[in-house]
Formats: structure tokens, sequence, C-alpha cells
């Protein structure tokens, strides 16, 4: 599992995840605290430290009022066709 929070795919869509936040004006606190949670959670995940799993992706989204359907139509367009580890 540690393989495929390094992976490109994984980290292009992190990329994505600090993105949208971003653009929203959100700070990682201010995005813990909608969430319930500590500020470090953002931190870890943002860093590649703690694997988001798609629940949470949608939690997160939802919280920003980002359309989690589209967004990750946008953001996962050039996946790979295997799940090996691609840097």
């Amino acid at each position: 599992m540690a393989g495929t929070v390094r992976s490109k795919p994984y980290q292009e869509f992190l990329q994505a995840m600090v993105a949208a936040r971003r653009d929203r004006g959100v700070s990682q606190a201010a995005l813990a605290s909608k969430l319930g949670k500590p500020p470090s959670f953002v931190a870890k995940y943002e860093l590649g430290e703690r694997r988001l799993d798609v629940v949470e992706v949608f939690i997160i989204l939802k919280v920003l009022d980002i359309d989690p359907v589209a967004f990750l139509g946008e953001t996962l367009t050039d996946l790979p066709t295997r799940l090996a580890n691609r840097r």
C-alpha cells in the first residue's frame, strides 16, 4: 500500500485536492475544523503521509462544496491501466 501513496497518479490526485482547497480559499485548519478533525489530518494527507479512502474524499469534497463526480472525472483522466507503482 505504501507504494500507491507515492505513485504518480495518487500524487497528481493529491495536488488536485490541495488546489481545490486553496481555490476555495480554505486553510488546512479551517477544513480540518469543518471535518471535525485535527489540523494534522489535512496536513498529513496533503503531504502524502496518510492515504485517503474514497469515503473521506467524498466528504472532503462535499465540505468544500465541490461535486465529487465532476472533480474525479476531471482529475483522474490519465490513469494507468494497471495498479503498478508508477513514479
